[in-house]
């Protein structure tokens, strides 16, 4: 059974910094996409930075080019979100995913979410 479960969470002031993970268990693919999404409260689940197992390429919504950073730690079975220079717009819930290609088309995988909130 593939897992993802998510830490690091929390409260911070503007222009703070916080490392969300993301423990990966039961995740044998060699194909996939993984990333961060977040979700506001009223607002659509949005992209925040995805990585390609396939060619290492990296995404970045523009909100948080500059001040976010996805890694992963393969021997961890781990992923990262290294965000700095936090603003009150980042507040949200964020959800690790993984999208693992099925056929013709993708199965998606999602940890519970942590909260993060960002105070001014």
């Amino acid at each position: 059974e593939v897992q993802l479960v998510e830490s690091g969470g929390g409260l911070v002031q503007t222009g703070g910094s916080l490392r969300l993970s993301c423990a990966l268990s039961g995740f044998t693919f060699d194909d996939y996409t993984i990333g961060w999404f977040r979700q506001a409260p009223g607002r659509e689940r949005e992209m925040v930075s995805c990585l390609s197992s396939t060619d290492g390429s990296i995404d970045y919504a523009d909100s948080v080019k500059g001040r976010f950073t996805i890694s992963r730690d393969n021997a961890k079975n781990s992923v990262y979100l290294q965000m700095n220079s936090l603003k009150p717009e980042d507040t949200a819930v964020y959800y690790c995913n993984a999208k693992v290609p099925y056929g013709p088309r993708f199965n998606n995988y999602w940890g519970q979410g942590t909260q993060v909130t960002v105070s001014s």
